[in-house]
């Protein structure tokens, strides 16, 4: 959420902050709410004060017998335009908050401008992608010849767009979650968590995956709960309503957990393989930091993420976010995209993002500086460690034999038992 602040008292600049996303975006909504509720609330102010000082006299009055019956009607007609006061000022701020809750964040002055990714610029890559003697699969019908793969079995258990797993697949698979917790935790510094996979409104509001997202996510009928999206969400809700100190920073978690997307206007895209799924496996990087620091933790995020990649041999680059292909919450994003050669096209499989205090704002996460009073909104950041079933797909189409074998990179062997190849 943006300071409302802020917002107050540099309206233009924020309106062309928010215009280099794309599209006109006018914040009259927001001034005239904000004036009316600003002039309400200074009318309630004042007849409060007023109430106060005139009860105060009604009560020398009626001590000393003096007559007080006109002071008390003029406090009853008070009385009630206080009570109407305070349902306008209750209703403004609630406005308010429903427009600010509605506004994305602000880009960082040094995002490029562009209006969709075709404008993202490539900013790194590593490795050639592979040379083939033959026409490279896709992952799909790698995984189907190999017998690792069932789309048709999980259509029929759960619908379109669920994985189903066997056997090595099913191995490499959690090879895969292991090595990426194990290489977090063991070089990166992150602290592991394990957390639930259902999460309450406030903690999806936090995030910013509510109220704009709400046709994207799983609501639990009956219930006011949500099947995360990403283990962003309960990650970031760790230090809801907390204060932190200075000393403690920066925080970093790691965590693996399952995620649901109803990939609401996504029909016809992808709806073969592993890209884009309702349900598929992703180890989430979190970080909490200082705010002169977090852009220094963005390029450190990224990095840890690169490190996947590089440890799994798949070639990759890096594409920085234009501000139209920016993400709703993040002031700078990121991406790394992997080579897929089934495809013939690079793929995201992990978003590096920096939201600064956009999500700490509407979570309540402070932190105290030493020796100072007061406190500060941390900054935030957050990025996949990586999407595991991507990863996934990514090594069938890379690593693919012209016998429908595929090759498991070294440093998942141990992971697999010693296997060294998935075999038809």
């Amino acid at each position: 959420m943006l300071d409302i602040k802020y917002v107050r008292q540099n309206l233009a600049a924020v309106e062309a902050a928010l215009s280099r996303r794309g599209g006109g975006v006018s914040l009259e909504p927001f001034r005239l709410a904000d004036e009316e509720h600003r002039r309400d609330l200074a009318e309630l102010e004042a007849l409060r004060h007023q109430r106060n000082r005139v009860t105060a006299e009604i009560a020398r009055l009626k001590k000393s017998g003096d007559p007080a019956e006109p002071l008390v009607a003029q406090m009853r007609e008070v009385s009630a335009r206080i009570r109407e006061l305070e349902q306008r000022v209750a209703h403004a701020e609630e406005r308010l908050n429903e427009i600010l809750l509605g506004l994305p964040n602000l880009p960082h002055a040094d995002v490029p401008t562009g209006r969709d990714s075709a404008d993202n610029p490539v900013v790194a890559s590593f490795g050639e992608p592979p040379r083939f003697d033959f026409e490279p699969r896709p992952h799909w019908e790698i995984g189907s010849r190999l017998g690792i793969l069932d789309p048709e079995r999980a259509a029929k258990i759960a619908g379109a767009r669920f994985p189903l797993y066997y056997a090595a697949g099913a191995r490499l698979e959690r090879a895969l979650i292991n090595f990426m917790l194990d290489l977090h935790t063991g070089e990166h510094g992150y602290r592991e968590v394990l957390p639930p996979f259902i999460v309450n409104r406030r903690s999806m509001t936090a995030t910013g995956q509510l109220p704009k997202f709400a046709p994207d996510l799983f609501k639990l009928e009956g219930w006011d709960y949500f099947l995360i999206p990403t283990a962003e969400v309960p990650l970031t809700n760790l230090h809801q309503d907390e204060i932190l100190e200075e000393e403690d920073l920066p925080l970093a978690y790691t965590a693996y957990t399952p995620c649901f997307r109803s990939e609401a206007g996504s029909y016809g895209k992808d709806t073969r393989g592993l890209i884009r799924q309702h349900q598929f496996n992703k180890i989430e990087l979190v970080r909490f930091c200082r705010p002169e620091d977090s852009y220094a933790e963005l390029n450190r995020l990224l990095a840890q993420a690169e490190t996947v990649l590089r440890r799994l041999e798949l070639p990759y680059r890096v594409v920085e976010l234009c501000t139209g292909d920016l993400g709703f919450s993040a002031a700078k994003t990121y991406d790394i995209e992997v080579w897929m050669p089934g495809q013939g096209a690079y793929r995201e499989i992990s978003s590096c993002s920096n939201f600064e205090d956009f999500q700490a704002r509407r979570g309540g996460i402070r932190f105290r500086r030493r020796g100072r009073k007061g406190t500060e909104f941390v900054h935030t950041l957050n990025g996949s460690g990586l999407a595991v079933g991507r990863t996934f797909a990514a090594l069938l189409e890379n690593r693919q034999r012209a016998d429908g074998a595929v090759d498991i990179p070294a440093v998942l062997r141990p992971y697999m038992n010693g296997m060294e190849r998935l075999t038809p």
